[in-house]
């Protein structure tokens, strides 16, 4: 059964970008434009990993991933934030939270199907639960 992506990004050219690469290697993408939409997204479609934007209307991905960690259906939910918030404090914010990854745009979209194959592979290993990854 292939893995479960939801993409979570204000930018459509983003991510659709990330949907034709990630599909490309087989995964099955779900999308969602909003923090709000990304949460209910999360809960619904029950992906087996996050790639987040920060930067989003209603509800950023800080706060995305603050509830992702808090609730216990989803604590262990890998997510990789992927986001143009470069400086060190938000990096260091979103390792804080409970990011696996932390990627900055620009990107390459090789690079961040590497990395979703990595944490796929670390599933596969341990059945399940979140590992932080750096990069």
């Amino acid at each position: 059964m292939p893995l479960k992506v939801l993409v979570c990004d204000d930018e459509r050219h983003i991510v659709r970008l990330i949907q034709v690469n990630l599909e490309r290697q087989g995964y099955n993408v779900v999308t969602a434009f909003d923090g709000k939409e990304g949460l209910e997204k999360i809960r619904s479609e029950k992906p087996n990993l996050v790639v987040l934007d920060v930067m989003m209307p209603y509800m950023d991905g800080f706060e995305v991933l603050k509830t992702i960690r808090r609730e216990p259906e989803t604590e262990n939910l890998p997510v990789i934030m992927l986001t143009a918030k470069a400086q060190d404090k938000d990096v260091f914010e979103g390792y804080h939270y409970g990011a696996d990854m932390y990627l900055t745009k620009p990107f390459n979209p090789m690079e961040l199907v590497t990395f979703v194959k990595r944490i796929a592979q670390g599933q596969d290993d341990s059945g399940s639960g979140s590992k932080r990854y750096e990069i």
